[in-house]
């Protein structure tokens, strides 16, 4: 998908710069990649210990080797 959007030159430079990497499309690809990874890894950490009340689940079934 096209799109146009308007960047800081200075901060593109910058995230080439530390990615290494030239294009811009590439740049911008493992940028989002790297958002969702960070925003999901929150989300999951603020669920944890959430449900003080839930009863221990079976890791192993009963009689199994």
């Amino acid at each position: 998908m096209r799109t146009t959007i308007n960047l800081d030159e200075k901060l593109l430079a910058e995230a080439q710069r530390i990615a290494g990497t030239k294009g811009r499309t590439a740049l911008i690809h493992e940028g989002l990649k790297a958002l969702i990874e960070r925003e999901s890894a929150r989300r999951l950490a603020r669920l944890g210990g959430s449900e003080p009340r839930l009863q221990k689940v079976p890791r192993r079934r009963p009689g199994a080797a």
